[in-house]
């Protein structure tokens, strides 16, 4: 525990002042056994409000009839008054510089305790940010490793062209023989309809047999739009439906939104 920070707050003054609540007198007195430094603040904050108290409170006069009494003298004497010092007003001024003490050390507290929220949302920002800068970094090393890769000279490309269902759509299939794999650059494709998701089939044309090569999940919040698939197929075609959620056993034609034959690579 950083005790000078601590004492620093000014919950203390407020400690003193008796305007916290039990849990935080609780919390402070057991601070003040195991500080002593705590308690030699506590103590020296006291020791400042009462002598702050004795100046503002007037010593209370003698009982002017018990010393007469004691003096024995008469009743009838004819005794010069004295003029009453001004009790109440003093009274008053030093009850209210009290309340004053105890509204500015409340203040502190509260400016204290904004403060550390203000630095805690700074903190939560600065670590979203970081993380933010390392997500971009690792997006762009990976989009780096992606270009090298499309760009290798084993890679065959086949275009894949809009069908009757979406003239305008296209994609492109990057199809590496060795690794077994296909990069699907699905940018050309409109976003599916909500429980709809895109398929991706590697074909024989003579007869025509479809084999699934896999789904585009998460294509909305797939930035590049390029897919990695497996194909250990020996495709003559490549042709992306759209299906339900979940895909297709076999390609629902009616729904053929691209397509593309190896030979015309």
């Amino acid at each position: 525990m950083d005790v000078e920070q601590y004492i620093a707050s000014g919950i203390l003054e407020l400690y003193v002042a008796g305007v916290l609540s039990e849990k935080e007198n609780l919390e402070i007195n057991a601070y003040a056994n195991e500080y002593p430094a705590i308690r030699a603040e506590i103590e020296a904050i006291e020791a400042a409000i009462l002598e702050l108290s004795k100046k503002a409170t007037p010593v209370s006069a003698y009982p002017f009839k018990r010393l007469k009494e004691t003096l024995h003298i008469p009743e009838e004497t004819k005794v010069v008054p004295l003029e009453k010092p001004s009790t109440n007003l003093s009274q008053y001024i030093g009850w209210a510089a009290s309340i004053l003490l105890a509204i500015g050390l409340f203040w502190t507290y509260n400016q204290n305790e904004a403060l550390k929220s203000e630095l805690e949302v700074v903190e939560q920002q600065n670590m979203l940010l970081e993380t933010q800068i390392a997500e971009s970094d690792t997006s762009l090393e990976k989009t780096k490793e992606l270009l090298t890769t499309l760009r290798d000279r084993d890679i065959t490309v086949i275009p894949l062209g809009g069908q009757a269902v979406s003239p305008t759509s296209y994609a492109k299939a990057y199809w590496n023989k060795q690794e077994q794999k296909v990069f699907i650059d699905a940018q050309g494709l409109p976003e599916p309809p909500d429980g709809f998701v895109y398929q991706v089939w590697s074909l024989k044309l003579s007869p025509l047999t479809p084999t699934n090569m896999g789904l585009l999940d998460n294509f909305d919040t797939d930035e590049n739009k390029v897919f990695t698939l497996e194909n250990p197929n020996d495709s003559e075609a490549f042709g992306i439906t759209l299906e339900p959620a979940g895909g297709s056993e076999s390609p629902t034609l009616e729904q053929l939104y691209t397509l593309g034959a190896v030979s015309a690579s």
